[in-house]
């Protein structure tokens, strides 16, 4: 049996990809992987071997997800949500449910394993925050195919037989959900990080912690935009998303401290505030996208989501000192 706990073991990082892409939460998607370990753990004994070890598992975790995801509403961004908005706190609105929100996944959950550099980059693809809320419009069946077919490169013989269905249906399947994903808008499309890159972000780290605006607004896309889920509000503009850190001012986040870490293949930082009783507190998984020399996006995931599960997620700790 401790044989198979470690063969089982084995494929929990690419199975908590699968499952994140699919479920669009990294909550959700630990949570999925966990029962599907169980589940696999359970039925152990009839496990006859006629197929492979890793397709009973994805059969296994793609009927888990596929249940959950009857759960839940489609998850979203809140640029899905609706237009921009002006940067005036006044309008920021309620937080809304977790459920409401595509959240993160730590890279080093789900990321690409090996150091081959087409692998690496087909991986930050598929996991990028704004395709993982382009399967969401799919239905959940069509989603599997798609990322088993599209992103891992199943054939479409063996998808079937996973799905239980034919080849044919799986073709069929993966026809309409490519239909479906090129209606929709295409967004900011991060590219591969360079050295100037890595300047650019070590640039950005330095104006944020000093709260020095206008260097930090120097780096961004003039059509740069910046969310924070849970709320709905979202801002388009480099100079807009300047004026909110600074409004109603004087702002909480001046004085933060930043920790790198990385998320669905982007660069990200735990974002940390000062705390009254001394040190700093986990505020935000900040999640960037570059492209073309600047930063293309800013996706903040407030602490709000629950700092208890999301920082250690990412590595990071609960409380840096001052």
């Amino acid at each position: 049996m401790e044989g198979l706990i470690s063969s089982l073991e084995s494929y929990r990082r690419e199975l908590t990809g699968y499952c994140y892409r699919i479920l669009g939460s990294g909550f959700e998607a630990e949570d999925a992987v966990q029962e599907t370990m169980l589940r696999a753990w359970r039925k152990a004994q009839s496990f006859q071997g006629r197929s492979s070890l890793r397709s009973w598992l994805y059969r296994i975790a793609t009927n888990v997800c596929i249940d959950m995801s009857r759960q839940v509403q489609r998850r979203a961004r809140p640029m899905e949500m609706g237009p921009s908005s002006a940067p005036d706190d006044s309008l920021l609105g309620p937080p809304l449910p977790e459920a409401t929100w595509i959240t993160p996944v730590s890279d080093r959950q789900a990321g690409a394993g090996g150091t081959d550099p087409a692998q690496i980059a087909e991986y930050r693809e598929s996991i990028r925050l704004a395709f993982v809320t382009a399967l969401q419009h799919l239905p959940p069946r069509q989603r599997a195919a798609l990322i088993l077919c599209q992103v891992l490169r199943w054939p479409a013989a063996e998808a079937a037989e996973l799905l239980g269905t034919s080849a044919a249906s799986v073709n069929s399947a993966l026809q309409r959900a490519r239909t479906t994903l090129s209606a929709l808008p295409a967004g900011p499309h991060p590219e591969p990080l360079e050295e100037a890159d890595e300047v650019l972000l070590r640039r950005y780290v330095d104006a944020f912690e000093r709260y020095d605006i206008e260097a930090l607004v120097a780096l961004l896309h003039q059509d740069a935009v910046q969310s924070m889920p849970p709320f709905a509000l979202w801002l388009q503009g480099a100079r807009a998303i300047g004026t909110w850190m600074v409004q109603p001012g004087p702002s909480g986040c001046r004085g933060s401290k930043l920790l790198a870490t990385s998320a669905n293949g982007s660069p990200a930082f735990g974002q940390y505030r000062r705390h009254p009783g001394g040190g700093y507190r986990p505020w935000a998984i900040q999640v960037l996208e570059v492209s073309g020399g600047k930063i293309a996006s800013l996706s903040f995931f407030l602490d709000v989501l629950g700092p208890e599960r999301l920082f250690p997620a990412f590595g990071l700790p609960l409380h840096l000192q001052g």
